[in-house]
C-alpha cells in the first residue's frame, strides 16, 4: 500500500479512450475538475500506444469504436506489461448482459452503460484508483513499444482467445480482429515466434486439453471431442492416437490406472 505522502505526491492520471467525446462531454468537465491529469484519446490505436508509453492509472473505455473495438483493446491491455494490472472501467452503449459479461470477463473492473451520471463515474473512479493503490507501486514511464513488443502481446493475446475458444474457435480473420490486427500479419506473427499457424497451434491446443480432460475427469470422449472443438469423437481420436500413439480410452486408462496406483 503507498503510505499517506507518497498518495499525496502522486497526481492521478486518467486516461480516456471514446471516439466520440462530444458524448461524454459531462464527464470530461467533471475531470478536468478534480486535482488529476486526464489524456483524452478519440482513436483506439492512438489510446493504446497513448495507454503503453503513459501508463496511466486508470483507463476509461467505450466500447463500440471503429477500426478496433474496446473489447479487443482490453486483450491487448491485458497482455502488454505496461498495462497488465491498470484497472479498466468500460464507460458504453453496449449494454446487453453478454456484452457486459464479455468485457468484465476479459479484466474490466468496471462496466458502466450510457447515459450516465459523471458523478457516479467520478465515484467508481475514485474506489477503483483506492483499490489499485493499495498494492500498486508507481512504475517510471516506459518508451513506446517496438514492433516485436508489439507482436509479443498480439501473440500472447491470440493464445488466451484461442485457449478460451476452443469448442467454438472462429474463422482466422475473426481470430485477428479480436487482437486487433489483420489474418496475413497474425499468421506472420505465429510463423515467426511459434514457427505454426494460428491453427496447427489451435490442433495442439485442443488435444492437449483433451489429453488433460481424459486424465481428470469422467467425461464421455464424445463430451471431451465436442468441449476442445473437434466435430466429432472419430475425428479426435484419430487426431488424438496420430500424436499420442494411444487412443483416448488407451491413454485414460493408462493414465487413471497411474493415478490410481501412486
Amino acid at each position: 500500500m503507498l503510505d499517506e505522502g507518497r498518495a499525496a505526491e502522486h497526481v492521478p492520471h486518467i486516461l480516456v479512450i471514446d471516439d466520440s467525446p462530444e458524448d461524454i462531454r459531462s464527464l470530461l468537465v467533471s475531470l478536468r475538475g478534480q486535482p488529476w491529469r486526464l489524456t483524452l484519446a478519440s482513436d483506439p490505436r492512438q489510446g493504446y500506444q497513448r495507454a503503453l508509453a503513459l501508463r496511466p492509472d486508470l483507463i476509461v473505455l467505450d466500447v463500440r469504436m471503429p477500426g478496433m473495438d474496446g473489447f479487443t483493446l482490453c486483450r491487448l491491455l491485458r497482455e502488454a506489461p505496461a498495462t497488465r494490472r491498470t484497472p479498466v472501467i468500460f464507460l458504453s452503449s453496449a449494454g446487453t448482459v453478454e456484452e457486459r459479461l464479455e468485457g468484465l470477463s476479459l479484466g474490466g473492473v468496471d462496466y458502466v452503460l450510457k447515459p450516465f451520471a459523471a458523478e457516479e463515474v467520478l465515484a467508481r473512479i475514485r474506489i477503483h484508483l483506492q483499490l489499485a493503490w493499495r498494492d500498486e507501486v508507481v512504475a517510471p514511464v516506459e518508451a513506446a513499444p517496438s514492433t516485436q513488443d508489439t507482436d509479443q502481446v498480439m501473440l500472447r493475446a491470440a493464445m488466451r482467445f484461442i485457449a478460451q475458444n476452443l469448442g467454438e474457435l472462429p474463422p482466422l480473420t475473426e481470430i485477428a480482429r479480436k487482437v486487433g490486427t489483420h489474418d496475413k500479419r497474425l499468421s506472420g506473427i505465429f510463423r515467426e515466434h511459434l514457427g505454426t499457424t494460428v491453427f496447427a497451434y489451435a490442433r495442439e491446443v485442443r488435444l492437449r486439453k483433451g489429453q488433460e480432460l481424459l486424465a481428470d475427469s469422467q467425461l464421455s470422449v464424445q463430451d471431451i471431442a465436442e468441449l476442445v472443438g473437434f466435430r466429432s469423437a472419430c475425428n479426435f481420436t484419430t487426431a488424438f492416437r496420430e500424436r499420442q500413439g494411444l487412443t483416448p480410452s488407451q491413454y485414460r486408462q493408462q493414465a487413471q490406472g497411474e493415478s490410481v496406483g501412486t
